[in-house]
């Protein structure tokens, strides 16, 4: 049994989640700034549960808590099936290798329930962990973008890491 399990995202979600998000905010720096409160939890959760973009809870199977958030967005159809992954992990869980296995659930999630063909990940060259993760997935590097992304106000260099669906590893 995989010791996470991941959902699409619900409304009641949002109080445990606002505060692992906070609780976890220095954890995340620099790469990524997550909402911390009810108004940031409800922007997100508008853009997050359209036919476009889905959001996904990974948690523990053991305790039910929160271990990272998995995001699918601007999932394109026809000829594309193509979706952007995002994600973060809690710092409570950090280093236990179970944002990994959400990691590889949304992409088979995205794959087998939704249909796609790939999944693209851009992160930004120092993150080392999330890079690290996504090529133990699979993904490979695929390129560079310039200024791909602002973050914080900074427009940030972004290496692009894809996996197509016949090639994620069981």
């Amino acid at each position: 049994m995989t010791p996470v399990f991941i959902k699409p995202v619900a409304r009641s979600d949002a109080a445990e989640i606002i505060r692992d998000n906070s609780q976890s905010r220095f954890h995340h720096e620099p790469w990524i700034q997550p909402f911390t409160d009810a108004e940031g939890f409800e922007s997100w959760f508008g853009e997050i549960v359209t036919g476009a973009n889905v959001g996904l809870v990974a948690r523990e199977q053991a305790s039910g808590a929160v271990v990272g958030i998995v995001n699918l967005s601007q999932i394109f159809r026809k000829d594309f099936q193509n979706a952007y992954l995002g994600f973060y992990g809690s710092a409570a869980f950090a280093g236990r290798g179970l944002m990994t296995e959400a990691v590889r659930l949304a992409a088979r999630y995205a794959f087998d329930e939704i249909g796609l063909h790939r999944l693209e990940a851009n992160i930004q060259p120092g993150n080392l962990r999330s890079i690290a993760l996504v090529r133990r997935i699979g993904f490979r590097k695929e390129g560079f973008s310039t200024r791909y992304l602002r973050i914080n106000g900074i427009w940030c260099d972004h290496e692009r890491w894809a996996l197509l669906s016949d090639d994620l590893a069981s």
